[in-house]
């Protein structure tokens, strides 16, 4: 649903009226005037006043009923970065909760990073830290994320696109985590309509069609439905449901499906007075047609962590078609429309009331992580996967309700309640039975995790946890571990050293001199030193040799050496400069096939050289922990290249697709080096292509290219040459 953009201040104070009647108007009005004084002389790309833009945010704000500072916030919101308006000059006028607010919000601009994705991270790691301080500060930063969205077609087309990922990575899933699903939605939308601008326009003109099909249809089950609940004595407003276009996409490319195949687009809200009748409710829907198996789901019983709760149904309605019902009270439609806002309970300190610190938890991992993973892109990575994942929800032992992502594992489960149980993990049982660890487990399940204090975490447990939670507590143990190994490696190896050159170990590891000694190879601290002996970074006899020939007396102290700084080496075959080494075997993984384009990390496997992989590859992640052999590396464009990448297609299976891909292809200066086919039961056919490309915008066009062919459904690019479409 797309709500009406505030244009001036009179609409801004009518809409703050309408729910909080006895508002300090006269600060709004102030604010805005102070907004306006503030950019005069400035305009958007689109031309207009600048002004226009914090009045719009304010606007978004007042829909989803925020308190006045934060619509002052609003207004005000760019007025750090952009004039030269002063914090000092904010505080005199409006206090010090709205500065705080604004400095919130303001963008990160002046510190220098070294890379966009860097840069991203960075600033969404501020973002988390205020809002954690103060939940307004993220809902005031998605309704100018929103607004820029909006009027995004005044931008080029590169920053778009940019723009347009960061928002469906990161501020689409905030929204949705805070349990805002108009503003989700509408997000989701307004990057498919700039990312798959075809892809929107089409499903657009598909829906609307369907819709104009389809009134009549609503109509009458509604009015079906209307008589049924009536005749048993219950409360009912029945509402038709908005259509969300990014979610049929994601449908349509999730089962292969086109759009003629997708048969629940028909949905109904159900509004009603209490708990109880929302199931009463189901039940007299459920006595009219049959429910589809597995689309049920309670989220009363059990809601969502950002408190969302409605029933959800799809039943065969009238005509064989599927339709979905979301059953709820009014209460509970107020949270799924407003998600955290409709929680605000602030006391006289700002606190959130206790009762609602449960919406919160999440928030508190996120600090928590800001604080584990020092590392931008692993804090990035561990953010997107809680943002994204679909969740299932196990019970302890005693009752308890945990949510996790799906996929999760007993071990998930176990980190989950505690970092001691997690580490101390042996075993568990799911439902009473003994499981293994890598079990996934299901909504519903009981859980009960069995322990021995000599236990400890493993390696190879990395490679099936699900939680972000669990793969850093075990990685941060598995690097503390080793950190202790090489220091008893690294002590036995130079104590062997020093007797053999006549020296007493325990009087050198007393003394300074083996902390002057780790200085001049560039370590902080002697332990540092000793640790890098262990690991095999420095050699014992190069330890030794400088503690066994001390300087003369008199002469100029020697200033210490800084660490070498690193070689950059290139290896002409792969097209990749190497940060650090020179003439290094070096191979490309063939479980991600990174080409020109992607983001890439080199890692040192012993044996073997360096293999390069793309930043995400899965079996990267499950290594990364291990920082010493990780290699920064980068692709180097002046060496041109072409470069082999997998192609999956699921199309019609009908006369000339085939002929008319492959043109596609041809026409994008991309060669078709093996192509195989298959054809499936349900009349689809899977087109599997080994195509030759030069780097990832030339995939891309190759990609867009065979997406317009009439008759493909999807078409993605497979990392892994064993990966089947």
């Amino acid at each position: 649903m797309v709500y009406e953009t505030v244009t001036d201040i009179d609409q801004l104070v009518a809409r703050l009226r309408s729910y909080q009647p006895d508002a300090d108007l006269g600060m709004i009005r102030k604010a805005y005037e102070f907004s306006v004084r503030a950019h005069q002389g400035q305009t958007r790309r689109s031309g207009e006043p600048y002004v226009q833009h914090p009045v719009a945010v304010a606007g978004v704000l007042t829909l989803l009923k925020t308190d006045v500072a934060a619509v002052v916030a609003g207004l005000l919101h760019d007025t750090l970065e952009d004039t030269v308006a002063t914090a000092d000059e904010l505080e005199r006028e409006f206090g010090k909760e709205v500065v705080h607010l604004v400095d919130g919000v303001t963008k990160i601009g002046k510190i220098t990073f070294r890379s966009s994705e860097e840069k991203q991270a960075e600033n969404f790691r501020k973002m988390v830290l205020s809002m954690a301080d103060d939940i307004r500060v993220v809902i005031i930063k998605l309704a100018d994320r929103l607004h820029n969205m909006r009027t995004l077609e005044h931008l080029g087309e590169n920053k778009r696109q940019e723009i347009s990922q960061e928002t469906l990575e990161i501020y689409a899933p905030l929204a949705n985590r805070i349990g805002i699903g108009w503003v989700k939605n509408e997000l989701e939308d307004l990057c498919l309509k700039h990312l798959k601008p075809d892809v929107y326009e089409a499903l657009r003109v598909s829906v609307a069609k369907r819709d104009e099909d389809r009134q009549q249809y609503i109509q009458e089950v509604g009015a079906l439905v209307q008589k049924a609940v009536e005749d048993n004595g219950l409360l009912g407003a029945i509402y038709g449901r908005p259509k969300h276009l990014y979610g049929i996409y994601q449908k349509m490319k999730k089962q292969s499906i086109s759009f003629d195949e997708v048969y629940d687009l028909t949905a109904l809200r159900i509004i009603t007075d209490t708990k109880m009748n929302c199931y009463a409710v189901l039940g007299v829907i459920h006595s009219l047609w049959r429910p589809l198996p597995g689309r049920f789901k309670d989220y009363i019983a059990i809601p969502k962590s950002n408190l969302y709760q409605s029933l959800h149904t799809t039943v065969v309605g009238p005509k064989g078609e599927h339709v979905e019902f979301q059953i709820r009270t009014e209460e509970m439609h107020r949270v799924a429309e407003y998600g955290i806002a409709a929680h605000w309970k602030y006391k006289e300190q700002d606190r959130i009331d206790d009762k609602d610190s449960k919406a919160f938890g999440w928030l508190r991992q996120f600090v928590e992580w800001q604080k584990d993973l020092p590392d931008n892109r692993q804090f990035m990575d561990s953010v997107k996967l809680e943002l994204f994942h679909d969740v299932v929800y196990v019970f302890t032992p005693k009752g308890s309700v945990k949510e996790l992502p799906k996929g999760s594992t007993p071990v998930d489960f176990a980190y989950a309640i505690h970092t001691e149980v997690g580490d101390h993990c042996v075993g568990a049982k799911v439902n009473g039975k003994i499981v293994p660890l890598k079990h996934e487990v299901a909504s519903g399940d009981t859980i009960e995790i069995l322990t021995s204090t000599s236990q400890t975490p493993h390696k190879d447990w990395l490679k099936f946890v699900r939680t972000s939670r669990a793969k850093t507590k075990i990685k941060h143990w598995i690097k503390s571990e080793e950190q202790i190994r090489s220091l008893e490696i690294g002590r036995r190896l130079l104590e062997a050293e020093l007797r053999r050159h006549g020296l007493a170990p325990a009087q050198v590891f007393k003394s300074g001199q083996l902390l002057e000694a780790a200085k001049h190879e560039g370590y902080e601290t002697a332990d540092e030193l000793v640790a890098a002996v262990g690991f095999g970074h420095v050699a014992t006899a190069q330890v030794v040799g400088r503690l066994a020939a001390p300087a003369p007396v008199g002469a100029p102290a020697a200033e210490p050496p800084s660490r070498p700084k690193p070689a950059v080496g290139k290896s002409g075959d792969k097209g990749i400069q190497v940060k650090g080494a020179r003439d290094l075997l070096m191979q490309l993984s063939r479980c991600c096939s990174p080409v020109p384009g992607d983001r890439i990390l080199g890692y040192i496997t012993r044996g073997r050289g360096l293999t390069i992989h793309a930043v995400d590859c899965p079996n990267l992640e499950a290594l990364d922990y291990d920082r010493e052999r990780l290699v920064e590396v980068e692709w180097d464009t002046a060496t041109p290249g072409r470069h082999s990448v997998k192609v999956a297609v699921i199309a019609e299976d009908k006369t000339g697709v085939l002929a008319n891909v492959s043109s596609a292809i041809a026409e994008c200066q991309a060669n078709i080096s093996r192509a195989e086919i298959i054809t499936r039961e349900d009349r689809k056919a899977e087109l599997d292509f080994i195509v030759e490309i030069a780097d990832t915008a030339h995939l891309n066009r190759v990609m867009k290219a065979i997406e317009r062919v009439n008759g493909v459904i999807t078409a993605r690019r497979v990392r892994s040459w064993q990966e089947r479409s």
